[in-house]
């Protein structure tokens, strides 16, 4: 059961990344606060996103209460609407210019009153909070909206709705319109929550152009137990989408004098690569980054192209070279470069100038060889996680010199490793040099965050890409030169058709292809697309506008980040004025949050940017930030306040930076620090989400979690039909347990397999099925089992320790015992709370992997549904599923005889062995036995 939220707050979270909504409440019932409907609209049209958050609240209680509506939403979303409905009155939320809205907090905090700037983010989201008191029996209403495109990653769109309600709703809704004229080619959901049960509660439809994805559980569907507030709603809701495209010059879309162009080719030969990764290894990344560093690496090396040519480049307070030059990514070099990466060890200090302008040299010294192939495409990746210090420790030193080095040959691509990285520094390098920047978050996937940033620019397909459009058709547009274009992503450019009418508009795109220009025209029909437009009801009407202005904003603040002087005054002033045209509270906005009168008069919510994300902003912190008249951050804790830590971060104290409380004095190792933080209230420990308990009910929480779990064996992995984890052996009854094979068909209907202790086994290979299983095989256990479904195209890679999926090209990570619920084209995936994974669908054989963990780790894997094998299917238990010949029974009690596979003999022995299948001590069963 969870603990209870402190008394007198309740609140909702929304998180949306790239269609992010969470939805949370922290209250039980009994504190008076009672919410009974919220609902999530969510319109997606053409990429862009409508977002409507509804809560309606009542306060049952006899006194007043305190209610918190609390929202998360997605980085590049813009909050364009927020007001609350009290006793009939609306309070609305107010989008001010950043510094008029600034002045008037500072004002109230001068007179002493209690005002709130509310200012946090996370790895994907911010946060928006606002508190407001509710009378006794009084009603209220919150609504949220908001705004974004969905950004094109890996071929896909994504929306996630993470759902945490944490009581009983009576009217809980999420509702998912999507709707692309160009055609909807994939439509994906997974869920971390979901139960048969509720799965009952979802509704998806879809035709060629639109898809409605609606959840809508019961009060019953939505209870675990009989405890009403032990709910089952706690996780992720995730939609993943594509549209049909082609080689032609894309998608335009015209709705009211605007137009969005979306332009994706994909079916482009990929275009050959010189790349070279520049590695910090300074003392900072010792431990578990430079772990994740090395095994990132390795498999980013070992995903080269046999066309590529690579090098690697390691530094602290030097930089080192693996070879001189260049080499192609043939297998032997491939082998030999993994075997240097592995032996990548942290330390010393960190001299990014001299690592940057080495691997510029190597470039240009391939270069004026001519050594790069024609047509080939050149990119340096940088990876740190510190400042520069040593050797040239000025950054805007350093900027110069390399921009000065590339001179717009090649593209700088910088990941910043963690928080105490100088991220605005890596973001100007980047975009100085053509490229990008993204942070890389301390987690348990950071190497497949490091991954799957390299998938995103691992196949190059044009180069230098320009939009035209007729000069007498257009009037104003986005950015509509690029410097590349990657396969698994969109370039978008959107604009304003001129006022007089325009029957046709065309549009030309020019790019550069492996060793040839290419051109892609296209036209259409203005009347014809205007049409499609207007008479959807599920569609948020006058988007294209504000798709414009959304882009364009954030194309100008991205252009501020590397720009200064006028240019940096006028780029500001154009984002500023189109922000507060369009009501969009954006990092140069603030919303000012009115009250009734006699409580707090007002809050103000501001949009922090990636560069300010320090520990005010991974904090999220129930009291006030203010300006002291000596300019300093100052902190002003009301009573009561409770401080959230960021799970990513390492330690409380390693979180607290001199540039994030400038009045807070003293590095993270400072013996002083503990005594200067005495004022602060201590952290509670880190947390994924979940409440904070006791170490004693932490402790009698993992006993029930663990209960039926702890006779799993470890050392023995066996196949069942229709096993369950509740069936598994107590440790008693421990014994050399076999591989059970369901036979169908065969005189023998099941075959017992004992297995040796081997690495790289070919478990199962069926082409038909489009199915592969390798397995390591070691101590009576797997170590590793991996699956790979040829259609809907999947990896799954377990070891006892995590699992990991990759659809496509986008990797994902699950623990164990992750409730997991995903629906794919003809394949379903599951996983229970007691880490039972399934793989299954119609005419398909299914597969199971479980987790063992006592006395040793291991995986537990399952065959279902056999009869689907073909006659073509192969592997070292596949095998057995070709026509088997069998001799009959011999010896003197007819224990013995042979089976012959594919003409290999094997000598089956009738032994006794246990199946666990119905029952927790199993049940025995004689079955003939062979050892492969």
């Amino acid at each position: 059961m969870k603990s209870p939220a402190p008394a007198h707050m309740w609140s909702i979270v929304l998180v949306l990344p790239a269609l992010l909504a969470v939805l949370q409440t922290t209250t039980a019932r009994k504190n008076g606060i009672d919410i009974y409907s919220l609902t999530v609209d969510s319109q997606v049209s053409s990429r862009f996103a409508h977002t409507v958050v509804t809560s309606r609240v009542v306060n049952r209680a006899d006194s007043a209460q305190e209610a918190t509506f609390q929202i998360e939403l997605p980085r590049k979303a813009f909050i364009t609407n927020f007001s609350m409905v009290i006793d009939g009155v609306t309070y609305p939320g107010i989008v001010q210019d950043k510094a008029a809205a600034q002045e008037q907090y500072s004002a109230a905090v001068s007179r002493g009153e209690s005002a709130g700037l509310v200012k946090t983010a996370g790895r994907q989201t911010e946060q928006f909070e606002v508190s407001v008191t509710v009378a006794p029996n009084a009603k209220i209403t919150f609504e949220l909206v908001y705004q974004e495109l969905l950004r094109r990653r890996l071929g896909t769109y994504e929306l996630l709705l993470k759902v945490k309600p944490q009581q009983l709703v009576k009217h809980l809704q999420m509702c998912i319109h999507i709707f692309e004229p160009q055609g909807i080619r994939l439509l994906e959901t997974e869920s971390t929550f979901m139960t048969q049960e509720l799965a009952d509660a979802l509704t998806t439809s879809q035709n060629k152009t639109k898809a409605h994805i609606r959840f809508k559980p019961t009060l019953s569907q939505q209870q675990q137990s009989q405890n009403e507030h032990d709910v089952v709603l706690d996780g992720n809701f995730i939609v993943r989408y594509d549209v049909d495209r082609s080689v032609s010059g894309g998608s335009i879309q015209i709705e009211n004098g605007y137009f969005v162009h979306h332009f994706a080719p994909e079916d482009l030969p990929t275009m050959p690569k010189n790349v070279i990764f520049v590695i910090d290894k300074s003392g900072s990344m010792s431990g578990r980054k430079i772990q994740q560093t090395r095994e990132a690496l390795i498999k980013i090396l070992n995903d080269l192209s046999p066309k590529d040519q690579f090098n690697l480049i390691e530094f602290s307070w030097k930089a080192t070279q693996w070879t001189p030059s260049l080499v192609e990514a043939t297998e032997e070099n491939l082998k030999r470069a993994t075997e240097y990466a592995s032996k990548i060890r942290a330390h010393g200090g960190t001299n990014i100038n001299d690592a940057m302008l080495l691997a510029v040299k190597l470039l240009d010294s391939s270069n004026q060889a001519e050594l790069l192939p024609g047509g080939s495409v050149s990119l340096v990746i940088l990876l740190t996680d510190g400042e520069p210090t040593e050797g040239e420790t000025n950054p805007d030193s350093i900027r110069r010199n390399v921009q000065e080095a590339v001179n717009g040959q090649y593209s700088v691509f910088c990941l910043g490793f963690g928080f105490d990285v100088h991220y605005p520094f890596l973001e100007k390098l980047a975009q100085d040099n053509g490229g990008l920047a993204r942070r890389i978050y301390e987690d348990s996937d950071s190497a497949l965050q490091l991954q799957d940033f390299y998938h995103e620019v691992a196949n190059p397909l044009l180069l230098s890409v320009a939009f035209e459009y007729p000069e007498d058709a257009v009037e104003v547009v986005t950015q509509d030169n690029f410097r590349h274009h990657f396969k698994g992503s969109e370039m978008v450019v959107a604009g304003k058709l001129q006022d007089q009418g325009l029957d046709v508009l065309s549009a030309k795109v020019s790019g550069q292809m492996h060793k040839q220009n290419i051109t892609f025209q296209t036209e259409v029909s203005v009347a014809q697309k205007e049409k499609e437009f207007q008479s959807p009801k599920y569609i948020f009407h006058n988007f294209m506008e504000r798709l414009w202005a959304l882009l364009t904003i954030h194309q100008q603040l991205e252009q501020m980040v590397s720009a200064s002087g006028d240019e940096l005054k006028a780029l500001e002033s154009q984002a500023l004025n189109l922000s507060l045209k369009y009501n969009f509270v954006t990092p140069l906005t603030h919303m000012v949050v009115t009250k009734p009168e006699g409580q707090e008069q007002f809050q103000v919510a501001g949009k922090p940017v990636e560069a300010d994300n320090g520990l005010r902003d991974i904090l999220r912190v129930q009291g006030h930030f203010s300006k002291s008249h000596a300019g300093r951050s100052r902190l002003h804790k009301p009573t009561g306040a409770r401080f959230h830590l960021d799970p990513r971060l390492d330690g409380g104290v390693t979180a607290l930076r001199q540039h994030i409380f400038p009045g807070l004095h003293g590095s993270p190792g400072d013996p002083n620090l503990p005594r200067l933080m005495g004022r602060m209230p201590a952290p509670p420990p880190f947390s994924t989400g979940a409440p904070v308990v006791s170490s004693q009910a932490a402790s009698q929480s993992t006993k029930e979690r663990d209960k039926g779990r702890s006779y799993l064996n470890p050392g023995f992995s066996y196949l069942l039909e229709s096993t369950t984890p509740d069936d598994l052996p107590h440790p008693a009854d421990f014994q050399q347990f076999p591989i059970i094979l369901p036979l169908p068909g065969s005189s023998v209907d099941q075959l017992c397999v004992d297995v040796h202790s081997r690495e790289g086994m070919k478990l199962f290979e069926d082409p038909e099925q489009g199915l592969q299983v390798f397995g390591d095989y070691e101590n009576g256990g797997f170590s590793s089992i991996k699956v790979n479904i040829q259609e809907p195209h999947l990896h799954i890679h377990a070891t006892p320790e995590r699992l990991v999926m990759r659809r496509d090209r986008k990797s994902s990570e699950y623990k164990w015992k992750q409730t997991l619920f995903v629906v794919l084209p003809g394949l379903k995936i599951t996983m229970d709370k007691m880490g039972l994974l399934q793989l299954s669908g119609a005419d398909r054989v299914g597969i199971a992997l479980v987790p063992m963990n006592e006395p040793q780790k291991g995986l537990m894997l399952q065959v279902q549904d056999t009869q689907h094998f073909s006659n073509r299917t192969d592997g070292d238990l596949g095998r057995f599923y070709q026509d088997i010949v069998w001799d009959p029974p011999v010896g003197p009690d007819d224990t013995t005889r042979t089976l012959r596979v594919q003409g290999t003999e094997y000598s089956a022995t009738r032994q006794l062995k246990r199946k666990y299948q119905g029952g927790s001590k199993g049940t025995d069963i004689s079955c003939w036995t062979v050892k492969i």
